[in-house]
């Protein structure tokens, strides 16, 4: 990764660096990956065991059927408003910010969700961390605090090079990491089907009895995990362009990175409620100790194998686990505080600060031991998720799609779009406001179970309203960037064409640059990439307001 700096005519410097693009659209030059390459990448993410966890709290809470029903109900919603973001995302490029930019919230509307999505890295991270400090401690009697620091500092220099070592890492290690989850669990089904009986008949600790409303509350905290397409989405936004060629590899592999990983995901947290019955009921285990994946495994790996083996398996297993979703989750908060940061102070420290920065979050709350609280930080975190993705998602397939007021092409581009739009600010502090209040109990007790459904359909319900009431009116600041070139090739995809940077020389990808408003000498055009005009703090090359249309 190489860096060097130019001063521009702005006056201030700017950096012209590979650093996997924050802040800006991914150029077809940098996408080599072929799409189940992107697809593999972004699915060895899933390789985190924070599922089980979640699955084994849930289903001690309120037994296996309703854990199991909850679990499906949040897969269900959680596919269904990843969806277009996937497909957004692969189709042009652009990570969640830049989408949701474009779609309801503004140029500098969506810092507010950047602030939402660097909690979930930050959260999971810490998850992650502390069952990898849980491992050590059960292996290597390694005290838990020595545990969160090493769980944090490893990943530092893996995570620091971005998308090619993480593709290579995820593509390593993903078979290893199937053969030691599947197989073990597989041979104990077999020699001991017992336990699917007990696991099956298994009610928890509260009354037993099958409702709605505690598959609600299981709901709950799965949702939290819808946040997670955003990380996807890191990896999804490298696809290789779609042509007739790649057409059936590309739609898998954006269906299947995208979406798509819940169905991993909700298998495990299943899995995980399984493994928790197990060592009840056969180890004797308590309801905590159940919860840990390294206790999970550990037990089931000992009915196969001397201890001392059972052991270093278990640990192995939560160190590659941990490193394959930490990789991503300090990548992904990275750039989320880039983004942010950027677009804020109009200058640009690099991607690896914010590494170093969203670490530092992390480690602080493994110290504070967040994952003695799981399903309560889980289940309050899960109603500002929702209310940012579905709010997102129904502006897609709704506002876009459906009632054409939001334009299809999402436009992130300082001066394209309008500094803040009512339309997704709006349905998400209407839907984060009710159902978090419904969360804490502000509307009864036999509400609560119901609050991560309620801010579901408040954001779906209220992002076209909003829309329609301001008659789209924010969506845009100008109609034209002022480049007569097309933005789209003859296969609908970004087009490639080149144009020099006027303040970086760098040559930009025609997506990803825009005329400057302030011209040659000779009154010929000079144009500027989204990078260097996001950190332009004179605003001299920001074109004015125009909503004409094109002529």
């Amino acid at each position: 990764m190489s860096t060097t700096t130019k001063v521009g005519d702005t006056g201030a410097p700017v950096t012209k660096l590979n650093d996997d693009f924050p802040l800006r659209f991914a150029p077809r030059s940098y996408r080599r990956w072929t799409p189940a390459a992107v697809a593999g990448s972004a699915l060895g993410g899933m390789a985190y065991l924070a599922d089980f966890s979640i699955g084994a709290g849930i289903g001690i809470a309120h037994g296996t059927t309703n854990a199991i029903g909850g679990i499906l109900i949040a897969a269900v919603l959680i596919f269904v408003s990843s969806f277009p973001l996937a497909v957004y995302a692969a189709k042009f490029n652009l990570d969640l910010d830049l989408i949701t930019r474009g779609s309801g919230f503004g140029y500098y509307g969506s810092v507010v969700t950047n602030i939402i999505f660097a909690s979930f890295t930050f959260i999971f991270f810490a998850l992650e961390g502390a069952i990898m400090a849980q491992g050590l401690r059960l292996g290597l009697g390694v005290p838990l605090w020595l545990g969160y620091l090493v769980s944090t500092l490893i990943i530092f220099p893996l995570v620091i090079y971005g998308m090619k070592l993480l593709s290579k890492l995820q593509t390593w290690t993903n078979p290893l990491w199937l053969v030691m989850i599947v197989l073990p669990l597989v041979i104990l089904v077999v020699q001991e089907p017992s336990t699917v009986t007990e696991f099956l008949n298994y009610t928890g600790e509260g009354s037993g009895e099958t409702s709605f409303a505690a598959m609600m509350l299981a709901a709950g905290v799965c949702l939290a995990l819808v946040a997670q397409i955003a990380e996807n989405i890191d990896y999804i936004r490298f696809m290789p362009p779609k042509t007739p060629e790649n057409s059936k590899s590309w739609w898998t592999s954006v269906i299947m990175a995208g979406p798509g990983w819940v169905l991993f995901g909700a298998t495990k947290q299943i899995l995980g409620v399984f493994l928790a019955v197990y060592v009840m009921s056969h180890l004797g285990a308590s309801a905590a100790e159940a919860s840990e994946p390294v206790r999970q495994f550990f037990a089931l790996y000992q009915e196969m194998m001397p201890a001392w083996l059972a052991v270093t398996l278990a640990v192995f297993l939560v160190v590659v686990s941990q490193i394959k979703i930490n990789v991503t989750n300090a990548y992904s908060g990275s750039l989320a505080w880039t983004n942010s940061y950027t677009r804020i102070t109009k200058s640009y420290p690099g991607r690896t600060f914010f590494v170093f920065f969203n670490l530092a979050i992390a480690l602080a709350l493994m110290e504070f031991n967040m994952f003695g609280m799981l399903s309560f930080v889980l289940g309050f975190y899960s109603n500002l998720a929702i209310a940012w993705i579905f709010t997102v998602a129904a502006d897609i397939a709704i506002n876009k799609s459906l009632l054409k007021i939001s334009p299809e092409y999402p436009e992130y581009r300082r001066g394209m779009i309008a500094n803040f739009n009512p339309v997704g600010l709006g349905s998400l502090a209407l839907s984060a406001i009710v159902s978090v209040a419904m969360f804490f109990g502000a509307f009864g007790e036999s509400a609560k179970p119901y609050s991560a459904l309620v801010a579901a359909l408040i954001a779906v319900v209220a992002t076209p309203l909003i829309a329609v009431l301001t008659k789209g009116k924010y969506y845009r600041r100008r109609n034209d960037d002022g480049i007569d070139a097309p933005l789209f090739d003859a296969h609908s995809n970004p087009s490639d064409e080149r144009f020099t940077c006027c303040v970086t020389g760098e040559e930009v990808e025609r997506p990803d640059v825009i005329r400057s408003a302030a011209d040659n000498p000779d009154g010929s055009p000079r144009y500027i990439s989204s990078l260097a005009l996001t950190m332009d703090k004179t605003g001299e090359h920001v074109l004015p307001e125009d909503l004409s249309p094109r002529g």
